[in-house]
């Protein structure tokens, strides 16, 4: 069974097959390069994945996984929130340099919020479509403070800045393994691993 993870980004998809750990032969959009992007227009984070997985399972005729994520910050009224990924506007194609923008652009915001305001939260939406339709939809969270300043190496996104609750370090700080199992997207995972492994159980 071959199934598409809908993005280009390796950071999910290295998260997204090693959590699902399924005798799958996963495969990515960077294999197939002549695919027409597909716009995330939506006003929500189900929205956004809804539209991808259909998307780009109907283009490549595989079943497909795709997710829409973000940072969800309460002092900035829910921003970056589905505009994450380009908070900072910029289209360069190097995602590191992305990374530290958008961080910057948050850091700078909220750079006179108290402590006790700077509450936040990952969120991650999940959906399995096949060409035809969505075959389900699963969802994440995990809740967090927004540091003053980039804290740890790993990750990618906004882990440097992003403080796991009752954990004391951010997500950057984790080994991964223990960021998949608190993470947002290992949450929404978790709740969609069953769930496919009774799909294919119909095959």
């Amino acid at each position: 069974m071959k199934i598409l993870i809908a993005t280009t980004n390796p950071g999910k998809m290295a998260e997204l097959s090693s959590m699902l750990d399924l005798d799958i032969d996963w495969c990515s959009l960077s294999d197939f390069p002549n695919t027409t992007e597909v716009e995330e227009d939506g006003q929500t984070f189900t929205e956004n994945a809804r539209k991808k997985a259909l998307g780009y399972a109907k283009q490549t005729g595989l079943w497909a996984i795709a997710d829409d994520s973000g940072l969800v910050i309460d002092a900035l009224d829910g921003a970056p929130g589905v505009h994450s990924a380009r908070f900072c506007g910029a289209k360069d194609k190097n995602r590191t340099l992305i990374d530290h923008r958008n961080i910057a652009k948050v850091l700078d915001l909220m750079k006179n919020t108290p402590a006790e305001e700077r509450t936040a939260r990952f969120v991650c939406c999940l959906c399995l479509a096949s060409p035809d339709e969505v075959l389900f939809e699963t969802k994440g969270t995990v809740e967090g403070m927004i540091t003053t300043e980039e804290i740890g190496q790993g990750g990618f996104g906004y882990d440097p800045i992003f403080m796991v609750k009752d954990l004391g370090q951010t997500a950057a700080q984790l080994p991964p393994d223990q960021k998949n199992q608190v993470s947002h997207r290992g949450n929404a995972i978790k709740k969609l691993k069953p769930l496919l492994i009774t799909q294919l159980l119909k095959i």
